[in-house]
């Protein structure tokens, strides 16, 4: 991770799927098919369900062999994920690394799911100072315990930090921790990430690291 001085004095946080990584079309389907024989009646649940813990996802089922069958299902179906970075995504996270802007991951997965991504993608953990997963939280989000405990390790206030975020339950978790929220409309439309929004972007190339420094001074 750099070393160089923090000269803009915020941070970033950042969500992962739809964030960092082009994931949630994936998952997405994985699980419509979940809903379909599993039903918990909840409406557009593959979409609803985003941004949650899978320890808060379970809690939807009523049995323990149920909740094991789609954990053995979900680990099985990540194992074999291949993990593509959004368009501008690290160049983002370098820029902020070069600018000694120091930025962490808040994320609902999973260890086994981390160390898989940092396997695959070996420089992308450099540039985090810290990660926050799922295991690591008692509260998922919408809540924002998992950002708020990213800026403290980060050393900043969550005020003087920006998140990214994609999902109507990441985009409530940055807002309810005060910082300045950025939110990506690669999951919803614009029309539903907006409320919960600063700033709303559709891809990285919308927002240039001076645009950033221009919002957060």
């Amino acid at each position: 991770m750099t070393t160089v001085p923090n000269q803009y004095g915020f941070g970033a946080l950042f969500d992962l799927d739809g964030v960092i990584i082009d994931s949630e079309t994936l998952y997405t389907g994985f699980w419509n098919d979940i809903e379909a024989e599993f039903p918990t009646g909840i409406p557009d649940y593959a979409i609803a369900i985003k941004g949650r813990t899978l320890e808060s996802i379970m809690e939807e089922y009523p049995t323990e062999e149920i909740r094991r069958e789609i954990t053995r299902r979900l680990m099985e179906f990540q194992a074999s994920m291949r993990f593509t970075p959004l368009p501008g995504a690290v160049e983002m996270l370098e820029a902020l690394a070069a600018a000694g802007i120091p930025s962490a991951l808040v994320t609902s997965s999973d260890a086994v799911k981390m160390q898989r991504l940092f396997d695959m993608m070996p420089r992308l953990r450099g540039l985090f100072l810290t990660v926050i997963d799922g295991s690591m939280v008692t509260h998922s989000k919408p809540h924002p315990e998992g950002y708020c405990r990213a800026a403290r390790e980060i050393g900043m206030e969550p005020e003087r930090c920006v998140v990214f975020e994609d999902s109507l339950q990441g985009l409530a978790a940055g807002r309810a921790s005060g910082a300045t929220v950025v939110g990506l409309a690669t999951t919803y439309p614009v029309s539903r990430v907006e409320p919960l929004s600063d700033v709303v972007i559709s891809s990285w190339q919308e927002l240039p690291l001076e645009r950033l420094v221009e919002l957060m001074s």
